[in-house]
């Protein structure tokens, strides 16, 4: 392998793993402090995000998409609609269900506190030319597949046994009562 083929799979896996791991970390905290703001809990913030991102749905649409327990969801959506999030209207086609959709005013308010990265985002954009710009939306539309893929294929596994943590880690979960699965 000649030296540029090396210098691009080090650059390859530079970007496959650490610059990824730091950019995913560093979005995750990001999303929590927008939250914080918004008087919201990092979860419901992002199943916000969801309903503006793909329509109104019903709840167990929602849990489908996240993975949420139909407990949780329901949890979920009492907290935004309090918050005045979302609005519940009876679904046209079942009289059982509701469909939940983002209230407009709040979407606004949301676009108000994510505009100064967005912006940043823009201007570093700027720098790019149209075959850089298409390179990394079709990097990120990519990476977002995997994500939600690979986050299926998780739920669907089984969870990690104690017995393969840590001590320190099997003494906390036999102590909190926690079933085998840690909680942030």
């Amino acid at each position: 392998m000649g030296a540029v083929q090396d210098g691009e799979q080090d650059l390859a896996e530079r970007i496959g793993g650490t610059l990824v791991r730091r950019h995913s970390t560093a979005v995750v905290l990001f999303h929590h402090a927008v939250a914080e703001r918004l008087g919201l809990g990092p979860t419901d913030h992002k199943c916000f995000d969801l309903l503006r991102e793909r329509g109104s749905m019903t709840g167990s649409e929602l849990a489908a998409v996240t993975g949420l327990t139909s407990g949780a969801i329901t949890g979920v959506v009492a907290r935004l609609e309090r918050a005045g999030y979302l609005r519940r209207v009876p679904d046209p086609h079942d009289r059982r269900k509701q469909i939940i959709a983002p209230a407009p005013q709040r979407v606004r308010d949301i676009q108000t506190v994510v505009s100064p990265i967005k912006e940043d985002v823009t201007a570093l954009l700027d720098r790019f030319d149209t075959h850089q710009l298409t390179a990394i939306a079709e990097f990120l539309a990519h990476t977002t597949d995997f994500a939600y893929r690979h986050a299926a294929l998780l739920r669907a596994q089984k969870p990690m046994l104690a017995s393969t943590r840590a001590p320190q880690q099997r003494e906390a979960v036999l102590t909190n009562g926690e079933g085998g699965r840690d909680h942030d």
